[in-house]
């Protein structure tokens, strides 16, 4: 496992001065997915504070609003698989150099955190992810029902968005929405914010 960090460490760090193109920034950012663990969370059962703190508050924010949502409380009534999915939430999104918060707004607006979700697109599973990046990443990525999977090849996705636009959060929302030029996406993600 050390040398697979190495080696991609080191490919990002010539990434930097070959300027690759998007699909073999995103395959480096999944590469590291062991394709042999089922669909289960991040493996370590130890928290930071921050990440203990932050997945406690996200907690009780969804279930107040769950408290309205028949649909979200079905979907989330397992306290236990709820809180590691929100911890998982928190690792992908650190691990892609992203916020939480803005991760699981996207998987809020996407798909209302449900797992199996195909949209008409055939988008896939809690971020929505398309099947042709799947294919683009080869192999190790192509469940994209499977937790960490859709998560983490989102969030590079995500990522290589918001580094190509240079850090603006609204067009690199509209780039993963497909919908660049508009708003309309990224108002609805920053309507789903979950405070």
């Amino acid at each position: 496992m050390k040398r697979r960090h190495l080696a991609i460490a080191m490919l990002v760090a010539h990434s930097a001065y070959a300027a690759p193109n998007q699909e073999a920034v995103i395959r480096l950012q999944v590469a590291s997915i062991d394709a042999t663990v089922a669909d289960t969370v991040r493996q370590s059962a130890t928290l930071t504070s921050n990440e203990q703190q932050w997945v406690d508050q996200m907690d009780r924010a969804l279930v107040k609003q769950m408290t309205g949502n028949k649909g979200l409380s079905e979907r989330l009534h397992n306290v236990r698989l709820r809180r590691e999915l929100l911890q998982t939430i928190h690792y992908e999104a650190k691990r892609a150099g992203l916020e939480p918060d803005l991760v699981l707004s996207v998987i809020r607006g996407e798909s209302n955190f449900r797992k199996y979700a195909i949209s008409s697109a055939g988008a896939r599973g809690y971020m929505q992810v398309m099947p042709f990046w799947a294919d683009i990443v080869g192999e190790h990525s192509s469940d994209l029902f499977n937790v960490r999977t859709n998560l983490r090849l989102g969030c590079a996705i995500l990522r290589s968005y918001l580094d190509k636009e240079g850090g603006n959060v609204s067009r690199a929302l509209a780039r993963y929405n497909g919908s660049t030029g508009t708003q309309t996406y990224p108002n609805y993600i920053y309507a789903s914010w979950v405070n």
